[in-house]
Formats: C-alpha cells, sequence, structure tokens
C-alpha cells in the first residue's frame, strides 16, 4: 500500500483537495466552487457541501490512477483566518457564517476595548472576537453549542463531532499559543466560553474520520484527522521555506504575508501577529488587496490579456491603493480606510499596471513592518496562489521588494494541509519529536 496524505483547504470562493505521497508529491488535485452568497456572510453548509462534491472527485481521481481511497493514512484542514460559525451538538448551523473581511462591529469592538491589551489582536471592529459575539448576539435562544472556525466546521463533519480547532485558527479570537490559554477577560466581555473549542496544535493527532465518512468514501476507518491551519499559513508550508529570514506572499483573494522568524511579533495597530510553527513564530498579516480587487474591475480573459500587454519597466506614476471597499487590516489596521482608485487612465491596460504597483507597495510596506518592529530582513520571498502566475505582476514586485523573489515550491494551501499530517506522522516514525516539519 501507498500511504497517501490528504489536505482539505477550505477558500473564499470554494474548496482544493490534494492528495500527496510519503515524499510530498503531488498525486492528485481537485477544486469545486461555493454557491453564491451573500457578500461579509455564507452559509457553512455551502462550505460542506463543496468538500463533499471535492472528496467524490478526489476519489474517482485516485482510483484512476491505480490508488485507493483507503490508502488515505491522514486528513487536515485549513480555512480562511476569521471566517466562522455557530453550530449545535448535532453540527447543524445556528446562525450564518461571518467571513474573514466582514466588519462594523464597532459596539461589539467598544466592549472588547473596555478590557483586553492594548497589544491584544482581538481589538477592532473587523477581530475576530468581534465576529463571535455578534454571533452570539444573533443567536438569541441559545442554541448554540460550538464555534466552529471554518477549518473546524469541516473537520467536525469528518470526525462527527465538534470541539476542536487549531492554535493559528483561533489566535485572532485572543488565544495565546504561547501560554495555550484564553484571555482572562472573556466572561467580562461576554464571550460564551463553554462553546469555546479545545486547541491542538498544528498537526496534532485529533481523531480519526466517523465510521460514515468512511463507508461513504471508502476511507479506512484508522484515517487519521489532523488539527489544522489557516490558509495562508498553510500555504507557507507548502511554499517550501524552511529558514529563519524565508517570506512567503501569498496573491490569492487577498494579500497574506508571513515571514519566518526566530522572535514572536505582534502589533495590533497594524495588525501584524504571529502564528506558533513548531519551535519557530510565522510573523505576518493580511492585506484586504489583492485578487479580489482586481476582479472588481476586470474579467479572468481580461486580466490575462492585459497582463501580457503591461511594460513593467515603466511605471504609471499612479498611486493607487487597491481595495474593494472601506476598511484595511495590515499592514496599517484601520476598518476605515478608503480605497484610492483615482485618477483613472483612458487606457484599461494602465488602469490594471496602476493596481499592481499599488499592491506591490502594500506588499513592501508589510515587510518593511515588520522589519520595524525587529524581524530579519526576508532573505527570500517566495509567492504562492493565483497571482504567482502572473509574469507582470512578478516583475514589479520585483522592483518594489527588499529581495530576491520567487515562486513557491508549491502554491496550493491544500498541499500544505496534506503535509500537517504527513509531518506528524513521519516524526513520530523517526522519534524526533518535533512539533512541525517544514520541509
Amino acid at each position: 500500500m501507498t500511504a497517501l496524505h490528504l489536505g482539505i483547504d477550505v477558500g473564499t470562493s470554494g474548496v482544493r483537495t490534494a492528495v500527496i505521497d510519503a515524499l510530498g508529491h503531488v498525486v492528485s488535485s481537485t477544486k469545486v466552487g461555493f454557491a453564491t452568497q451573500q457578500a461579509g456572510t455564507s452559509d457553512a453548509e455551502y462550505w460542506w457541501s463543496a468538500v463533499e462534491g471535492c472528496l467524490t472527485v478526489q476519489c474517482a481521481e485516485l482510483r484512476s490512477q491505480g490508488h485507493r481511497a483507503a490508502d488515505i493514512v491522514s486528513i487536515a484542514v485549513d480555512g480562511t483566518s476569521g471566517t466562522m460559525v455557530l453550530a449545535d451538538q448535532r453540527l447543524r448551523p445556528v446562525t450564518s457564517a461571518l467571513i474573514y473581511n466582514s466588519a462594523g462591529f464597532d459596539a461589539e469592538a467598544a466592549r472588547i476595548d473596555r478590557h483586553a491589551e492594548s497589544s491584544s489582536i482581538a481589538r477592532g471592529a473587523n477581530s475576530a472576537l468581534a465576529r463571535l459575539l455578534r454571533l452570539q448576539s444573533d443567536d438569541q435562544d441559545g442554541r448554540a453549542d460550538h464555534l466552529c472556525m471554518q477549518a473546524d466546521f469541516i473537520l467536525a463533519k469528518l470526525r462527527g463531532a465538534a470541539g476542536a480547532s487549531d492554535a493559528n485558527n483561533v489566535l485572532k479570537l485572543g488565544y495565546d499559543p504561547e501560554t495555550g490559554r484564553w484571555p482572562c477577560w472573556f466572561d467580562a466581555v461576554g464571550v460564551r466560553t463553554e462553546i469555546l473549542p479545545q486547541v491542538y496544535e498544528p498537526g496534532d493527532r485529533v481523531d480519526t474520520v466517523s465510521s460514515v465518512i468512511a463507508r461513504r468514501f471508502g476511507l479506512a476507518p484508522a484515517t487519521r484527522l489532523h488539527a489544522g491551519t489557516t490558509d495562508s499559513v498553510a500555504a507557507f508550508i507548502a511554499s517550501g521555506a524552511d529558514q529563519i529570514g524565508d517570506a512567503v506572499t501569498s496573491l490569492g483573494t487577498t494579500l497574506a504575508v508571513k515571514l519566518l522568524s526566530d522572535r514572536r511579533i505582534d502589533d495590533a495597530s497594524r495588525g501584524i501577529y504571529s502564528h506558533k510553527l513548531g519551535r519557530a513564530w510565522l510573523a505576518g498579516g493580511a492585506s484586504n488587496t489583492g485578487g479580489g480587487v482586481l476582479l472588481d474591475h476586470f474579467t479572468v480573459p481580461e486580466l490575462t490579456e492585459f497582463s501580457a500587454r503591461i511594460d513593467p519597466s515603466r511605471p504609471t506614476g499612479l498611486d493607487y491603493y487597491p481595495l474593494s471597499r472601506p476598511g484595511e487590516r495590515f499592514p496599517v489596521n484601520d476598518p476605515g480606510l478608503a480605497p484610492r482608485l483615482t485618477p483613472r487612465p483612458a487606457s484599461r491596460v494602465t488602469l490594471l499596471q496602476g493596481l499592481l504597483e499599488g499592491m506591490a507597495r502594500i506588499e513592501a510596506d508589510c515587510y518593511a513592518a515588520l522589519i520595524s518592529l525587529g524581524a530579519a530582513a526576508p532573505r527570500r520571498i517566495l509567492t504562492a496562489g493565483g497571482g504567482a502566475d502572473n509574469t507582470a505582476w512578478t516583475e514589479i514586485r520585483r522592483r518594489m521588494l527588499p529581495c530576491p523573489v520567487g515562486l513557491a515550491a508549491q502554491s496550493e494551501a491544500a498541499v500544505g494541509a496534506a503535509m500537517l499530517g504527513m509531518s506528524k506522522f513521519l516524526d513520530a516514525a523517526a522519534g524526533t519529536g518535533s512539533d512541525t516539519d517544514l520541509r
């Protein structure tokens, strides 16, 4: 039997899965989009429906290559950071889901500000904790038994029980990955602490798949479920970055920056936070700029056509701050920051180039902010996400960023999620006892 490892990446527009072998090579992958949803909210059952579709296709693809679904020995899930839903004991959502960039929770933020430390990432009208407080107020009948981050909800469906999360996904709620504790002021703020999940380190073994899931997809009953992570951390793991000073920029719907650091760096005023990964820290944050803004102005075919006509060596002189709507998280945490998208040139090619230049400046400002707080200057920046394939964008970024820019070894977060299960398995087999393998 060839041992295979499955990663599930639940994003903003759909689900991707990837199966890798014991050497980390991708055996097969697939994707399924979500149904249309209202801006700012989501339906968690759509997430699960897309996962079911992906798993059905994925298992068929494995069979076509001579593998079996039963060859999968581990599964891990990543999800968008800060997206969450409240669910009951039977894993039924009792609220709409609020997604990572939903904001406007000023009353909730004011409650948090009265009790949270000034440095807490849980502060702000667009914080994950503010979203949790809003969901609690939406659950007026108190039907919720569990808070589920996006990855947690899928993990719960796979194991047939909720109540487990990972230290990366709950970081923005205020969880401290150094002490392994929730804030002492949660009761004062009004957090229903009984619905909070048990927190595992990314890659820790949580459970095995439920018998229902095993039978449905042909998985082995002993298939392990591992604690997952956020989408940007999963993309980092997949990239091949493994040294202090290695950085990864994920150019997806949003722009996320991660820098491997030997120290923890946090600055809530600039949206900077650090995820724990093994014995190191991933310092960075996520901007609301990115591919989602580009799709506000161009179709996918237009992006391909116009990008090919850009001359990156001739800057436009435009000073854009590309956002879809007011609000920014990193390199400045300002829920009211307005987009800057004027003047508009006559040429749509020039407009696209100006947007790409604006995004590259934001990315450069993100790294400058990390350096100013004591992080080592990045020695290389690897690129993941759909924007990594845009040659013009890459050349623009190379002019503005402080170190060499290259491509990630793997650009799919689903691959990084799959590696979480593999790394724990290999570490145990080797007897190293290390927390996380960053190969």
